[in-house]
């Protein structure tokens, strides 16, 4: 287990933003994958992301680091890092339509809590879900390699205008 308290929420914001420069880069490069300019600057967007972006997000963020990356390599190159594990597709509880969202691994995984009236999305992480990934695998006898949990209620700002 890494150091970290019991347990961490986000304000909003990502709580594993604060990764390796250039993690997702590297992890690429050892796998022999071909870095071209506009794959690099997608991988880019995606590391400096400090909230959950759908593609049209990363693909607007993109272009303006280089105005000639296509909706297509922000998709393709989005596959790829799921392929190899590196990002996780999100729906968020669908709280914004059919809307997916992207973000990197982390060295932990988190659940994320969302508003279901204002759409806000947390980030909490705990020693208490470590423990119960290690319950369901022995129990099931599964190795765990993808863990996604949302969870979905009214945040205090939203009830206290109920």
């Amino acid at each position: 287990m890494s150091s970290s308290p019991a347990h961490r929420v986000s304000a909003g914001e990502r709580i594993n933003v604060h990764e390796p420069a250039g993690r997702l880069q590297r992890e690429l490069k050892s796998r022999g994958i071909r870095f071209t300019r506009q794959r690099r600057v997608v991988v880019q967007v995606m590391e400096s992301a400090s909230r959950h972006m759908d593609a049209n997000e990363i693909l607007d963020l993109a272009q303006k680091i280089d105005k000639n990356i296509t909706r297509v390599t922000v998709y393709r190159t989005l596959d790829l890092l799921k392929g190899y594990g590196l990002i996780d597709e999100l729906d968020l509880l669908h709280l914004r339509g059919h809307r997916h969202y992207y973000e990197s691994h982390g060295p932990r995984d988190h659940i994320h809590v969302a508003c279901i009236r204002c759409g806000k999305v947390r980030e909490f992480e705990s020693e208490l879900y470590e423990e119960l990934k290690k319950q369901i695998s022995q129990d099931c006898g599964i190795e765990i390699s993808v863990a996604r949990t949302e969870v979905g209620g009214l945040c205090k700002d939203c009830r206290a205008k109920a």
